[in-house]
């Protein structure tokens, strides 16, 4: 059973700026995306303040935050990266199965990135981490290095948008049509 703990909160920063971009879309009517809560158990809440300081998850979380982006079904996850070696750890088994199921139903999935070290965020369509994923299945090496990237998928940056990452939908939604 796996701790509530600071080490699940490292890419609460990253998260709060997608979800600023999702109110964001909301409102101009371009997306509708919710954040896919984790479900806990709190084990001890301090009275006082009466937070929680210590909870265990109930169960397997899917991905991060899953929706509609102009009638295309869409789930993704954030990640951070502090290096440019992202280690495949911090995606799991069931989340990659669940993301493969959901693409089968004619969804999209997708991997938001932020590198925070060299500062810019990474789109990684679904069919583009599956190698490395595959690669570390097959006893190869369990991580992947920025050099490795197709840096045609790092968001632009825009002004007004945290993490503007609807252009990249439209990049991906018609390189799977090809």
């Amino acid at each position: 059973m796996a701790t509530w703990n600071s080490r699940g909160l490292r890419g609460s920063l990253f998260e709060e700026e997608i979800n600023r971009t999702n109110e964001l879309y909301r409102e101009q009517k371009l997306a509708l995306i919710q954040k896919v809560p984790t479900p806990i158990t709190p084990m001890k809440i301090d009275n006082e303040t009466r937070h929680i300081t210590l909870a265990y998850f109930d169960s397997k979380s899917t991905v991060d935050y899953i929706g509609v982006i102009q009638g295309v079904p869409v789930c993704f996850d954030a990640k951070e990266c502090k290096d440019t070696t992202f280690a495949l750890q911090n995606v799991h088994p069931h989340q990659v199965e669940f993301m493969r199921a959901f693409e089968e139903q004619e969804g999209l999935a997708f991997f938001l990135i932020s590198f925070t070290s060299q500062e810019f965020y990474y789109y990684m369509p679904l069919r583009n981490f599956l190698p490395f994923w595959e690669r570390a299945q097959n006893g190869g090496r369990k991580s992947f290095r920025m050099d490795e990237l197709d840096m045609n998928w790092v968001l632009p940056v825009k002004k007004g948008v945290l993490v503007p990452y609807l252009e990249m939908i439209n990049r991906d939604l018609a390189e799977r049509q090809e």
